[in-house]
């Protein structure tokens, strides 16, 4: 099903893309009559099954076609890049064949039907948190701020702790600290204003 605001979007691409926005559109259809168009992030999407399956966008100087789930669709011939290797089409004859790109969203297609998810990259763990001496010795003064800073969870720590690193003299170092340890006596997490 093709969506009014695609051919809005074709129809405002600059020159050069309008064809590689259509020979897209026409061999998505062409291989998943059932797909529909949406936008998404100001992009076009092809949905089938309400799940993404690929989408293409035009900028200034080149277009981006790539698969919701790249590397499950295109295996090794997804490339390295960033983008994935049709990040920067400047010319149909960049794209695949219309054979080529049939399989993959056919290979698109069976992913979303089989309700297989985008995989996701695994959390890259945070440092752990070093909490200078200055602070140490400041808070083994203060029974109550020591208290709440250790019940607090470790991103409530590290909020108070990179605050007063954070600051450039240690004048207002100082000033912050002992701001945080008044603030923690009272049972306040760091931006407890907002909250």
């Amino acid at each position: 099903m093709k969506d009014k605001r695609v051919d809005a979007y074709i129809a405002n691409a600059p020159d050069f893309a309008k064809p590689i926005l259509e020979y897209v559109r026409s061999v998505v259809h062409g291989a998943c009559p059932e797909a529909e168009e949406t936008m998404k992030w100001s992009t076009p999407f092809f949905m089938y099954r309400d799940a993404p399956m690929c989408m293409v966008s035009a900028f200034k100087a080149h277009c981006g076609f790539r698969f919701w789930k790249g590397k499950l669709v295109m295996g090794d011939d997804l490339g390295t890049e960033g983008t994935g290797k049709y990040g920067h089409i400047t010319k149909v004859a960049e794209l695949p064949s219309k054979k080529v790109l049939t399989g993959y969203v056919k290979k698109a297609m069976a992913l979303n039907e089989q309700g297989v998810k985008t995989p996701r990259r695994p959390a890259t763990p945070k440092k752990a948190l070093v909490v200078p001496a200055y602070i140490t010795a400041a808070l083994s003064k203060n029974r109550k701020a020591r208290a709440t800073f250790e019940k607090f969870s470790p991103s409530h720590r590290r909020e108070y702790v990179e605050w007063i690193a954070e600051a450039k003299t240690d004048e207002t170092r100082r000033r912050r600290l002992a701001q945080v340890l008044e603030w923690m006596a009272d049972g306040k997490p760091r931006h407890w204003k907002y909250q």
